[in-house]
């Protein structure tokens, strides 16, 4: 690195358990504070919301694993298909495939003897043509597909410990008023949730806390109205 210019670090972002753990995480806190104050509102007793708040937090959490594993699952094996095309294609017809790495070049407004003489030097390395194959055509990188077991995981712990915050007043005791603690677990959780995210996504701090804590008002503003509404009789 030039004298001058700082060092850059960029962080591994691509292998999908970040993004399952920022919506497991922030989808578990809405999905149970909702579901607490939608039951709460209907007054059925302590023990039945405290079950419902527990039977959405593992149910909750199994299906956002599940599903976070076969979407990922079926997003890979569909890369891997087709990275296994393209690797078959640069075998079979090396030629045609350099022109149109070539082509490609050419499109992206590179010089045509540079281009030329760049797929040329690409098509030497069978790994590096690759790469440059299915990252231009496919948007793909062939070293990149995805961790669907890892997302999984990650999706599934993250909904869990979402979850489990506006949950523990239901735990404690069946004494006070558990809504307001839970009212107040919940908001407080979500100006933390929101502002990790605001932190990591370099986009405002401030700003995601309180967009996370609006979305979770409005949702469990509604379910606790529904709640009241019908009620139990």
């Amino acid at each position: 690195m030039s004298a001058g210019h700082p060092e850059e670090h960029h962080r591994q972002i691509s292998g999908g358990w970040i993004r399952a753990a920022i919506f497991g995480v922030s989808d578990g806190l809405v999905t149970n504070i909702s579901f607490l104050l939608g039951f709460a509102g209907a007054d059925p007793g302590h023990n039945v919301v405290r079950l419902a708040g527990l039977a959405t937090l593992v149910a909750g959490g199994f299906s956002m694993g599940t599903g976070e594993y076969l979407s990922m699952r079926a997003q890979k094996e569909l890369f891997e298909y087709e990275i296994g095309v393209e690797r078959r294609a640069l075998a079979e017809s090396p030629e045609a495939e350099r022109l149109e790495l070539r082509d490609l070049f050419v499109s992206r407004g590179i010089d045509a003897t540079l281009a030329e003489r760049l797929s040329v030097d690409l098509m030497r390395d069978p790994d590096m043509a690759l790469s440059t194959h299915a990252r231009e055509e496919l948007g793909v990188d062939p070293t990149a597909t995805g961790k669907p077991i890892a997302a999984a995981f990650s999706s599934l712990g993250s909904f869990a410990v979402g979850a489990f915050i506006p949950l523990i007043p239901w735990l404690w005791g069946t004494t006070g008023n558990p809504i307001l603690w839970s009212v107040l677990f919940a908001a407080v959780g979500s100006v933390f949730v929101g502002g990790a995210i605001g932190n990591m996504t370099r986009r405002g701090t401030l700003r995601w806390a309180t967009r996370q804590l609006v979305i979770t008002a409005i949702a469990a503003g509604v379910t606790y109205g529904v709640g009241r509404g019908v009620g139990t009789h």
